[in-house]
């Protein structure tokens, strides 16, 4: 029987509601520090919910140029700045010798819609001479996995996985398997999103899924909390790069882990609510612990999906309490989102790069605004503040609108 190809993680860049790279992002987030504030993107006095996790002080000119910014939507910019970091913190030279066993997967759940609504404006008060020439390639999701290629001379595989808000760990377990089946060595993989503008807030006001604790931002994404009242929205990018453990160890890079396991699925219930039992979410964790060969005692810590959101939060409780069973109350489960916010599809990207920090540092981030607990919501939810522990491995969950379902895991390195 053919060896399993080992993938690992040897570079990671980040733009975060926390901060423009990951220490800063990973700093903030073991602090407890929230990236929630009054939305500055526009006037947002009209609205139910006016309160987010924007990225702060970037300027895309300042990474890219102003001819080249003006070009890409506000999504394809955290992409490619991020994977600009995540190029460079794993020392990988990219040439005509690699570039087309290099594959760019890149996802996003909503793509560039802030240059589509602005464009419908164009179009409605000055008439459709005046429409961006750039329009159709600023607002397709794959764009910025085009767009990586471009800027880097990337040859290889290039695509977009959408799947909502389990867009994130989709990518990452789709480059994974492209490099297992040997169609490329390195993969470049996340998401990214730039959607806070006021039809998308007032969308998902109606749908009743945003918090409206508008005069304390800093408290309101509250997962698992008794008193959530719903996620907020965030932005930003996150990305890896994946290479095959021994070109990796071939070159000297850092490795901050493996990739073991992978796991997707569909609840096949609802297009805005997940089943309540949470099964198809317990069928993708069992699939990435069948995958990786594992035992649910095994797994030492969980980043839930954990969004804030009522319905969720039970689900994904009662969906490790079917997969894990005693354990799942001695396993750590933490919700980042209470920092960061609800990128939709970068959060499992975003989450993923907090379980490969929680492995490297042993410290498990917290779950913040965590006061009065939930009946229904009793596991060790890590909160408030982060927690040492000796980990070997930790698991990402990711569950997003029409049902779709996430898991990956990942280990510590030990060679």
């Amino acid at each position: 029987m053919k060896e399993r190809v080992r993938v690992v993680v040897t570079g990671l860049g980040a733009i975060t509601p926390l901060g423009n790279d990951v220490p800063t992002s990973w700093k903030a987030l073991v602090e407890g520090h929230s990236g929630a504030g009054p939305i500055t993107h526009f006037d947002a006095s009209a609205l139910a919910t006016r309160i987010a996790a924007e990225v702060k002080d970037f300027d895309p000119k300042e990474y890219l140029g102003h001819k080249e910014a003006r070009r890409l939507d506000r999504f394809m910019q955290f992409a490619v700045v991020a994977v600009e970091q995540a190029i460079a913190d794993a020392g990988l030279v990219i040439n005509e010798s690699n570039s087309e066993q290099t594959g760019v997967v890149i996802g996003s759940g909503i793509g560039g819609i802030g240059t589509l609504v602005s464009q419908v404006k164009v179009l409605e008060e000055r008439g459709p001479r005046r429409v961006s020439p750039f329009l159709i390639p600023m607002i397709l999701p794959d764009s910025a996995a085009g767009q990586v290629a471009i800027t880097f001379g990337i040859k290889g595989p290039n695509m977009a996985v959408t799947s909502a808000c389990a867009t994130g760990l989709n990518v990452i377990g789709e480059a994974a398997e492209m490099i297992r089946r040997g169609f490329v060595r390195t993969a470049i993989c996340g998401g990214s999103e730039a959607a806070i503008l006021p039809l998308t807030v007032a969308a998902f006001n109606v749908m009743g899924v945003l918090s409206t604790r508008n005069d304390e931002p800093e408290r309101a994404p509250r997962p698992f909390d008794a008193q959530r009242d719903g996620f907020v929205m965030g932005e930003g990018a996150a990305i890896l790069i994946l290479e095959r453990m021994e070109d990796a160890q071939a070159r000297g890079a850092r490795i901050y882990g493996e990739v073991i396991g992978y796991g997707s699925s569909a609840d096949a219930y609802h297009m805005a609510a997940p089943a309540v039992d949470g099964t198809g979410a317990a069928q993708a964790m069992r699939m990435a612990l069948s995958d990786a060969e594992l035992r649910p005692h095994d797994v030492d810590h969980i980043n839930a999906h954990g969004t804030g959101t009522s319905l969720n939060d039970v689900s994904e409780t009662a969906a490790i309490k079917s997969v894990f069973g005693d354990h799942a109350y001695k396993v750590a489960v933490s919700s980042t989102k209470s920092m960061t916010g609800h990128l939709l599809g970068a959060a499992g990207a975003i989450e993923t790069i907090a379980c490969l920090k929680a492995l490297e540092t042993g410290l498990i981030p917290p779950t913040i605004n965590y006061e009065h607990p939930d009946p229904e919501c009793d596991l060790d939810y890590v909160p408030n503040e982060a927690r040492p522990a000796n980990l070997r491995t930790a698991m990402s969950n990711s569950f997003g609108l029409g049902g779709h379902n996430a898991c990956l895991i990942f280990r510590k390195f030990e060679g």
